[in-house]
């Protein structure tokens, strides 16, 4: 807290606030006016936010009476109304910048998660210069709070998978691979640490595996995805779940990629045209299986 008066020593009518932020912290400054105590106070965004233009987002100017307009300053809950009401728009303005820069590949990873809720994602300023995206994609679907007995927790404690989206880097032929983390909420991370816990590496080639079913007929369908996903179609192969080699290895299909695909479709439309091939390609798989052309 300071005061706007640096010689006098007059009241301390402006403080600075860390907002937690895809675990990361934003400051911003909150300044009243000890002159005119009845104003709504001005809010100060950090200097990589200048185009940060909360009340402008807003579909009608209807919508900033509840924050500003009628300022009450005698209401102690209006405050944090009010930094709860940028925060949420400082999510959106993030997310439309992410949106708006030019990696395929983020696009696409965009497009899989926007159903989840509470997700957070933040870019730096600089377009031009820009090298990677932050996500934080809250994990568990479950009440960490009702697991500890004499939960001395206050808020509902969350565990994060932090992810790192290097982008912009268009001299690169190959893009880097996105960074993986696990982090706690604080109060979480007193009582058990989970830094310690060691994630896959995002390498070339990792493998989706997903159970299907053709009739009776059972298998597994594994997709090797390369780093350049979307833009590199994925490999697949087959597996079967009912037919085995003399090893008692199950039989599996040749690698396969020459399969209907584009990088300019949206995603829904690959996952359909896949579903559509691999409709056709478990009967193959099937007969082959039970004919022993496969091994």
């Amino acid at each position: 807290m300071w005061s706007a008066d640096k010689y006098n020593s007059g009241p301390f009518d402006r403080f600075s606030l860390l907002i937690p932020y895809c675990l990361d912290y934003i400051r911003w400054d909150v300044i009243f006016d000890a002159e005119s105590p009845n104003a709504a106070p001005d809010v100060i965004f950090g200097p990589e936010d200048d185009h940060f233009h909360p009340f402008h987002m807003l579909p009608s100017p209807e919508s900033n009476n509840n924050c500003l307009s009628d300022w009450n300053y005698k209401d102690p809950s209006r405050l944090l109304t009010l930094i709860q009401f940028l925060r949420d728009q400082y999510v959106l303005y993030q997310r439309k910048r992410v949106e708006e820069v030019d990696d395929e590949r983020l696009k696409f990873e965009i497009s899989t998660i926007l159903s989840r809720e509470g997700i957070e994602m933040y870019t730096g300023s600089n377009a031009d210069k820009l090298e990677e995206v932050k996500f934080a994609v809250p994990l568990l679907d479950m009440n960490i709070n009702k697991m500890v007995s004499c939960c001395p927790w206050r808020y509902s404690q969350k565990i994060y998978l932090q992810v790192v989206y290097p982008v912009g880097r268009k001299y690169t032929s190959v893009p880097s691979a996105p960074r993986l983390k696990l982090v706690s909420s604080p109060e979480l991370k007193a009582l058990f640490s989970i830094d310690d816990v060691k994630l896959p590496s995002w390498v070339d080639g990792m493998k989706a595996t997903f159970l299907c079913t053709s009739g009776v007929f059972t298998f597994l369908v594994h997709f090797m995805i390369p780093t350049q996903f979307p833009k590199q179609q994925p490999a697949v192969m087959l597996q079967s779940s009912q037919h085995f080699n003399s090893q008692m290895a199950p039989l599996k299909s040749r690698l396969i990629s020459d399969y209907p695909w584009s990088p300019r479709w949206e995603p829904l439309q690959m996952a359909e045209r896949i579903c559509e091939f691999l409709a056709d390609e478990a009967l193959n798989f099937k007969r082959q299986c039970s004919e022993g052309q496969v091994q």
